[in-house]
């Protein structure tokens, strides 16, 4: 194979890793249930925690960053360009929300587009206490990701501009990161409108996955 098909194998991997719907799968497997019939409809962690439990959202929320994540981290071991890393952390991203095996329909990206995220700069793992922080002051899952979008955003380009982190992987960040607010368009909406729901409600209308 040349360089270039071995390069569109690899990002098309990443992108059906991303693709796969956890949430979908262990409500199925587990419940015998479709997640996506109730709540927000999401199928990442938040809208799990409330109908399918504790243990499957754990196990969701965990999957989809694993399933940003490990693409990364192999392409990185194997030696990729930087190039390439960078379009296959955004390629799981993309997976993740629009996903082929529900009529390109998908989650917010927060979970997966931050694994992908952490794959290439490890540090930003520091952005899920900081975010556990904001919801148990707040209760806003979706206030806690987009301020966790942004400042992780802010951290690559920061370390892209002080050290060797690749400028790549900062846009690849940049990039995802413009995914997960557009995906949060509503709660924004919600949020201005003070008509977002918080964590531990009855109903959710948007959360982040």
């Amino acid at each position: 194979m040349t360089g270039l098909a071995i390069a569109a194998v690899a990002i098309a991997a990443a992108y059906f890793s991303g693709s796969v719907p956890w949430g979908v799968v262990l409500g199925r497997m587990f419940k015998g249930v479709d997640i996506r019939n109730y709540g927000s409809g999401n199928t990442g962690a938040t809208n799990s925690l409330r109908y399918l439990g504790w243990k499957i959202a754990v196990s969701v929320g965990v999957l989809d960053v694993f399933k940003g994540l490990l693409p990364v981290v192999i392409a990185r071991w194997l030696g990729a360009p930087d190039g390439l890393v960078a379009v296959m952390a955004v390629a799981a991203t993309i997976g993740h929300c629009w996903c082929p095996f529900m009529k390109f329909r998908g989650g917010k990206g927060m979970a997966t587009g931050g694994g992908a995220a952490i794959g290439m700069l490890p540090i930003l793992i520091l952005m899920l206490p900081l975010m556990i922080l904001i919801v148990a002051i707040t209760r806003y899952v979706s206030l806690a990701s987009l301020i966790v979008t942004v400042t992780g955003t802010t951290m690559a380009f920061a370390f892209a501009a002080t050290t060797d982190f690749p400028w790549s992987h900062a846009a690849a960040v940049l990039f995802i990161s413009v995914i997960v607010i557009g995906k949060h368009r509503g709660n924004i909406a919600r949020l201005r409108a003070g008509e977002e729901r918080r964590f531990g409600a009855s109903e959710v209308h948007g959360e982040a996955d």
